[in-house]
């Protein structure tokens, strides 16, 4: 067997492995080769599990899901005496799963690449806890079953809770911490009730076994309230967001884009529990209904809390609340047009807008909030009222906010557009309220970033802000890496609708395949 088939066959696990491991020698490493030698290290091995998470997608795209089992060939090689239930870590891969590892696996090596000029105390520690972050991003995102789900889930937030509080001289980022804490124990929790409930109920914790016993009944039901809550509160959706802007306003600015991205894995979890477990539970539709309605208010909750805004930070991460109600319309359009195991074709690109939207909401947001922490760099300062005339000093930055703005608008050609159109449309042909409502939002989206561009970049600048710090170009180039990609995305959505929205929806739809694959390394 040849190396690259080596890489392939095992590469579900190596995309998993090779960062967790990596986090914990990061340590050692950082005294015996310094700081330069090891931030390159760190970027290296992202590098490297990109290139397997692409890799694994085409074989994904091409030859349909995969699966991986680490453990016995055979179930009952790990099979305890007493027990129905083999117990091994599966994976289980299918279009949706490695649209979101590419996700992961491309904002963890912005972020990395970004964090080269970081001077905090104990930088071996932040970049351990970058690397737990995604490898608990990737492993929620491949698990086959609930219980690793759980677990992927603790890991993901245990590490995003320290990235939080990372600077504990600062009393906000306590703060934050402590509220990301409590919101990620509540849903872990909520989490570990439900798997509880199910395991109890089928004696499965397998997803495709699970699928494929489920009756619906109440104790279904209560573990599905449950699941939505626990996903919707870790995503940061109205009424359950008030973490999130100081999360995102305390977290050190080079990873927040590994916050949001955290964010956004548990809509993942959302997408996969409610159409591969309960797509055939005629009760999904009024589920459907409730997360629209919660999409509709976090989008104007979003827009309307972003305007009396002055630290800069504070108001991105309430338009980050917004933008997750755009998702969150999309996926409750299609699970409202679900019907048995078929959503109708507005459904479907409803979906596909809203996946779409998970990949654009993590890099025009993640962009924003590097631009912010470029500002605050340069300046000292995040208050937008102790900023003006940046555009004269910050030419380049200045350049990158403008794009940031125009793709968090959804304004054309930038990706936001795409896939905000997308839900636009298929949302009207649902309720034409909805669609109105969204471009609402986006209008008011876009005048809360044109008046914070007016009031920080334009105009005489400011006679305190005359001296300012060089920016690192590595900074520059991670922002650059990053708008690249929105303009790419925004040039040619089709490629990226075609080749990787659709196939995701359609896996999360005709989601046999899934449920056939998980059944058979579940040993069933």
């Amino acid at each position: 067997m040849s190396a690259i088939e080596s890489l392939r066959l095992h590469s579900p696990a190596l995309i998993i492995a090779i960062p967790l491991l990596t986090a914990f020698i990061i340590p050692l490493l950082s005294k015996i080769i310094g700081p330069k030698a090891r931030n390159g290290f760190v970027v290296a091995v992202l590098t490297g599990v990109l290139a397997l998470v692409l890799l694994l997608a085409h074989d994904v795209i091409t030859g349909g899901t995969r699966t991986y089992v680490l453990g016995g060939s055979t179930p009952l090689l790990t099979l305890p005496s007493g027990y129905q239930v083999p117990v091994r870590i599966m994976f289980v891969i299918d279009a949706m799963g490695v649209f979101m590892g590419i996700m992961c696996g491309v904002i963890a090596l912005v972020a990395a690449i970004y964090s080269c000029m970081e001077t905090y105390e104990g930088l071996y520690k932040f970049y351990t806890l970058l690397l737990l972050v995604t490898t608990g991003i990737f492993g929620l995102v491949f698990t086959g079953d609930l219980f690793n789900l759980f677990v992927f889930f603790e890991i993901l937030s245990i590490a995003s809770c320290g990235l939080v509080a990372f600077k504990i001289d600062s009393p906000m980022s306590m703060e934050g911490g402590f509220k990301y804490m409590v919101i990620s124990d509540i849903g872990g929790l909520s989490l570990l009730v439900m798997i509880g409930l199910l395991y109890g109920q089928y004696d499965a914790l397998n997803i495709g076994m699970l699928a494929n016993r489920m009756d619906y009944g109440m104790i279904d039901i209560i573990a599905l309230g449950l699941i939505v809550t626990a996903l919707l509160m870790k995503s940061g959706s109205v009424p359950m967001h008030m973490w999130t802007p100081d999360a995102y306003g305390e977290t050190p600015s080079s990873v927040t884009i590994m916050i949001v991205g955290a964010s956004l894995s548990s809509l993942y979890a959302l997408f996969r529990i409610c159409f591969t477990l309960y797509g055939g539970f005629i009760g999904i539709n009024v589920a459907g209904w409730i997360i629209v309605i919660l999409a509709l208010i976090s989008i104007l909750v979003g827009v309307t809390m972003a305007i009396p805004q002055t630290d800069f930070k504070r108001l991105i991460g309430y338009a980050a609340v917004a933008e997750i109600g755009f998702i969150l319309l999309g996926l409750g359009a299609g699970l409202a047009s679900l019907s048995g195991n078929s959503v109708d074709a507005y459904g479907i690109k409803a979906m596909e807008g809203s996946i779409f939207h998970i990949f654009n909401d993590a890099l025009d947001i993640g962009l924003l909030f590097f631009v912010a922490a470029v500002v605050s760099y340069a300046t000292g300062q995040r208050n937008l009222n102790n900023l003006c005339g940046l555009g004269r000093k910050m030419k380049y930055t200045t350049f990158l906010f403008i794009i940031g703005l125009a793709a968090v608008a959804g304004l054309p050609p930038m990706n936001g557009f795409a896939s905000k159109f997308l839900i636009y449309e298929s949302v009207f042909h649902l309720n034409p309220i909805l669609a109105i409502i969204g471009i609402l939002g986006s209008i008011m989206m876009l005048a809360i970033f044109v008046k914070a561009f007016s009031g920080a970049f334009l105009g005489p600048p400011v006679p305190e802000l005359e001296t300012y710090k060089k920016v690192p170009r590595s900074m520059l180039f991670a922002m650059s890496i990053v708008v690249a990609i929105i303009v790419f995305f925004g040039l040619f959505p089709d490629l990226i609708v075609d080749n990787l929205a659709h196939p995701a929806a359609q896996a999360l739809v005709n989601h046999s395949e899934y449920i056939s694959h998980a059944i058979r390394i579940g040993g069933v």
